[in-house]
């Protein structure tokens, strides 16, 4: 389904149930993962859209947890939708949802859009209402990505071309130059056959293929990078002139 845990563990509800919350401050009201979970839940069964599949880890002890859930609501019958979710009981990190589209074939997820819900400091009741507002938004985040996602299979990406693109995307940080000759390769040589044509999709493939090995925060940064080059955002991609 795409969740990637470069540390920590995947864990089912009932283990994420039992993580206690830390007690609050005055200026910070952490809120317990399972609730973060189950307020995305139900807003996303409020949209009449049905949840297929659930992924969940923990890191830090339990101290940041990070989730996938795969939804039936798609314009296309070759995606399905995506909502990431991350929360933090050490301030590390804020809560947050991001829109995604997985390729059912694969099990890849790519993010797209930006964290539509980002708050460090809410609590129990504001999150709800929160969550709906992002939930929303993400309707939007989804439309955009498929949107560019079907433009990205039309056009064909030559060798030269492909490999001034990743040279680019690590200038920029989205990632590690050490990763260039590998993401080349998986262009080249996918492992899915799905990828085999040299497409604009196929290389956006292989960039996710090997943020897959990054941590969670690394690939946070990979795929706000890549949303922004690609134009996976609905905005004009910084990576070609047409």
């Amino acid at each position: 389904m795409g969740l990637m845990m470069g540390e920590g563990k995947f864990v089912g509800r009932e283990e994420i149930a039992n993580v206690p919350t830390p007690a609050g401050t005055v200026s910070w009201h952490p809120v317990a993962h399972g609730d973060v979970i189950d307020t995305v839940a139900e807003a996303v069964k409020a949209k009449n859209w049905q949840i297929l599949d659930e992924q969940y880890g923990l890191a830090r002890e339990g101290q940041r947890m990070f989730g996938v859930m795969r939804v039936n609501r798609s314009s296309s019958p070759e995606w399905s939708r995506c909502i990431g979710i991350r929360n933090s009981h050490d301030q590390s990190l804020a809560v947050g949802l991001a829109a995604g589209v997985s390729v059912m074939c694969c099990s890849n997820l790519a993010f797209g859009g930006t964290m539509v819900l980002h708050r460090r400091h809410t609590s129990r009741i504001e999150l709800g209402d929160l969550v709906v507002e992002a939930v929303e938004e993400l309707e939007m985040e989804f439309l955009n990505l498929e949107t560019v996602s079907e433009d990205l299979k039309l056009h064909e990406v030559r060798p030269d071309e492909a490999r001034a693109v990743i040279v680019r995307a690590a200038e920029v940080g989205a990632v590690n130059s050490c990763d260039i000759v590998p993401i080349f390769r998986e262009f080249q040589k996918p492992c899915h056959e799905e990828f085999a044509e040299p497409t604009r999709w196929s290389l956006l493939n292989a960039f996710t293929e090997h943020a897959k090995k990054y941590s969670p925060g690394r690939a946070d940064v990979c795929y706000r990078g890549l949303t922004r080059l690609f134009g996976l955002d609905g905005n004009r991609p910084e990576l070609w002139t047409r």
